[in-house]
C-alpha cells in the first residue's frame, strides 16, 4: 500500500476541487436518505388524515430532497472526475517526463508491451482511486454517520442495528470479497501487461510468423495468456459478487431487526406510529448510499498493484546525471575522444563496450568494425549521452580544446551529435512529415536537399504524391534500403556537427551498400563521421580511415 500513498501526492494540487466534490457528494447523500426518510414520514402522516398544513413542510422537503439529489450528484460528479483528470494529467507528464529522460538505455529489459500497458491501464487506472474508493467512502462516510444519529434519536436500539449493518457492509463486504479475490486482483495488471506484450510481439512478427508456419504457436501462446487473465478476471467477478452479496444482507438484515424493534416500540409507547415508517425505509437509502463501497473496496489490490508498477517506473535511476553546472559545447567543426572508455548498462554486471580509445578529429570519416555484440550500439549511445561512461573519458574535441561529454547536458550533446540507427523508427505518417522531425520548420527546397544528399530523390519524385506519401506503420510500404535512406535524409536535415551511423548498410545488397558508401561520404563533405559496421570493407574508398576493431578490447 505504500505505492498508493506515494500516488496520493499527486492529488495534493487539487484539494480543493475534491473537497467540493466531498461536499457535494455528502450533499447528494443526505438528499437520498433525506428523500427516502420524509417520504416514509410523509405517507404515514397522511394515512392518518390530518389538516394538510400539517404535511406541508413535508411535501415541500420531498420536492427539494428529490431535487437537490439530482442537482448535486451532478455536481459531485462534475468535481470529482475534473480532480482526477488533473490528477491524471499531472501524473502522466511525470512519467512520460521521467521515461524520456531513461530511454532508451534504461529501458532496455521492459519489453514495449508491458511499458504500453504501465503507461495506458495502470496510470489511467489510477483514477479510481479518487473516483470509486476516497470521494465515495468520504461522502457516505459522513452522511451515513448523521443518518444514525438521527434514526438513533428516534429509537436508539435502530440507530444502533444501522450502525452495525453498515460496518458490516463497508468492512465485512471488501474483507469477503478480499478472502475470494485477492491474489487475482493483485494480478490483473500484470496478466493485463503480459497479454498486451506478446500481443504486440505477435501482431509485429506476424508476416514471419505466418510464412515459417509458427502463427498455430503463437497464437496458442496468446490464447494461454489470455486465458489466465479471464481466470483472474472471473476471480474477480466472483470477489465483487460476494462482497455484494454481503452487502445485501446487511441491508435485508438491517430493515428486518429495524421493523420488528419500531413494532415493539410502537407497541410500548416510545414511538410514535409514523416513526415506524422512517425507522424501518431509512436503512435502504443508507445502504444505498454504502452498497458501492464494497465493491469499491476490493479494487484496492489491484490499484496498488498497479501504483507499484507506476512507482517502478519513476523511480528508475536516470542513466545519465545531468551536470549542475553544464559547459558549453565546443564551437565550429567537432571530435570524438576516447580514452580507456568504458561503458555498463544500468543493473548490468559486466561492461558492454571497453576499454576502449578513439580519436576522431573534427571534419574526419571514421569507422570503426566489430562484430555482433561488441559495443557498437553501445558506443553509439555514449556519443548521444543515452549511457555515461562506467570509467575512462569520451570527449567533444572542437577548435578551442576538448570538453568531457558528462560535463555537457543532454540535450546540447543531441544538438550537436546526431544518430542515425541500425533500424531506425519510421512513423506512420507522410514522407514529409518523417523528415520534418528533424527540423519542422524545413522548406521544401531543404527537404529535397537532404533527400538529394540521402540517395532518395529520384524515389520520391517518382511517387504520385511525393513527400505526402504515407508511408506505413514502422515504414512498411518502404523497402529496407529506403527506411535506411529515409533515416539518412532526417539525420543529414538536422544539420548536426557529428553524424554517427550505427550499421548503415545493414539492409542493402553489396552493390547498393558500396554506392551508399561513396553518396554518404559526399554528402556529409565538412561534417565529421563515426561509421560503426561489421562490413568495413564498403568503407575502403579515399577519404575513410579506420578506427579501432571492438573484438580486441583494450583497443
Amino acid at each position: 500500500m505504500s505505492a498508493l500513498v506515494a500516488v496520493l501526492r499527486f492529488g495534493r494540487p487539487v484539494t480543493p476541487r475534491l473537497l467540493l466534490a466531498v461536499l457535494a457528494g455528502v450533499g447528494a447523500a443526505v438528499c437520498a436518505i433525506g428523500l427516502s426518510a420524509t417520504s416514509a414520514w410523509l405517507i404515514a402522516r397522511a394515512a392518518e388524515q390530518p389538516p394538510m398544513f400539517a404535511l406541508m413542510l413535508a411535501i415541500t422537503g420531498v420536492r427539494a430532497f428529490g431535487i437537490g439529489r439530482g442537482l448535486l450528484r451532478y455536481a459531485e460528479r462534475l468535481a470529482a472526475h475534473d480532480a482526477a483528470f488533473r490528477v491524471l494529467a499531472e501524473l502522466r507528464a511525470v512519467t512520460y517526463g521521467h521515461l524520456a529522460r531513461l530511454a532508451p538505455a534504461g529501458l532496455a529489459e521492459l519489453r514495449s508491451g508491458d511499458l504500453l500497458a504501465r503507461l495506458v491501464g495502470d496510470v489511467d487506472g489510477l483514477a479510481d482511486l479518487w473516483l470509486r474508493i476516497l470521494l465515495p467512502m468520504a461522502s457516505a462516510g459522513i452522511a451515513t454517520a448523521g443518518a444514525v444519529l438521527v434514526v438513533g434519536g428516534l429509537l436508539p436500539l435502530a440507530g444502533g442495528v444501522l450502525a452495525a449493518t453498515v460496518l458490516l457492509t463497508v468492512v465485512g463486504g471488501p474483507l469477503a470479497a478480499g478472502a475470494v479475490a485477492r491474489q487475482a486482483e493483485g494480478r490483473l495488471a500484470p496478466r493485463r501487461g503480459e497479454l498486451a506484450e506478446i500481443a504486440l510481439e505477435t501482431l509485429h512478427g506476424a508476416p514471419e510468423l505466418v510464412a515459417l508456419g509458427a502463427a498455430p504457436r503463437a497464437l496458442a501462446a496468446v490464447a494461454a495468456v489470455s486465458a489466465r487473465l479471464a481466470a483472474a478476471e472471473r476471480r474477480s467477478a466472483l470477489g465483487a459478487g460476494t462482497g455484494t452479496l454481503v452487502a445485501g444482507l446487511a441491508s435485508g438484515a438491517a430493515v428486518w431487526v429495524s421493523l420488528l424493534t419500531g413494532i415493539a416500540a410502537v407497541r410500548s409507547g416510545s414511538l410514535a406510529g409514523v416513526g415506524l415508517a422512517v425507522v424501518a425505509l431509512t436503512p435502504i437509502a443508507v445502504h444505498e448510499v454504502v452498497a458501492p463501497l464494497a465493491p469499491a473496496a476490493r479494487l484496492l489490490p489491484g490499484l496498488a498493484t498497479s501504483a507499484a508498477r507506476v512507482r517502478e517506473l519513476l523511480t528508475r535511476p536516470d542513466p545519465v546525471a545531468e551536470p549542475t553546472d553544464p559547459a558549453p559545447v565546443p564551437d565550429g567543426t567537432l571530435g570524438l575522444r576516447a580514452r580507456s572508455l568504458r561503458v555498463r548498462y544500468p543493473g548490468a554486471h559486466s561492461d558492454a563496450l571497453g576499454p576502449l580509445s578513439l580519436d576522431v578529429a573534427p571534419g574526419a570519416h571514421v569507422v570503426v568494425t566489430g562484430p555482433s555484440g561488441a559495443g557498437k550500439s553501445t558506443l553509439a549511445s555514449a556519443c548521444m549521452r543515452f549511457l555515461d561512461p562506467a570509467s575512462g573519458t569520451l570527449e567533444l574535441v572542437g577548435i578551442d580544446g576538448a570538453v568531457g561529454i558528462t560535463s555537457l547536458r543532454g540535450d546540447d550533446v543531441r544538438r550537436a551529435v546526431g544518430l542515425c540507427e541500425q533500424d531506425p523508427h519510421v512513423f506512420d505518417g507522410t514522407l514529409g512529415d518523417n523528415l520534418r522531425l528533424a527540423r519542422p520548420e524545413a522548406g521544401p527546397d531543404e527537404l529535397e536537399a537532404a533527400l538529394g544528399a540521402a540517395g532518395l530523390l529520384t524515389f520520391v519524385h517518382g511517387l504520385p504524391k511525393g513527400l505526402a506519401t504515407r508511408v506505413g506503420e514502422h515504414g512498411a510500404r518502404l523497402s529496407g534500403g529506403q527506411r535506411q535512406r529515409l533515416a539518412l535524409a532526417r539525420a543529414l536535415l538536422a544539420d548536426v556537427r557529428v553524424l554517427v551511423l550505427d550499421e548503415p548498410t545493414e539492409h542493402l545488397d553489396e552493390t547498393a551498400a558500396r554506392r551508399f558508401a561513396a553518396e554518404l561520404a559526399k554528402a556529409s563533405a565538412g561534417r565529421t563521421l563515426l561509421v560503426l559496421t561489421h562490413r568495413p570493407e564498403l568503407f575502403s574508398d579515399a577519404g575513410w580511415s579506420r578506427g579501432p576493431d571492438l573484438a580486441a578490447r583494450g583497443s
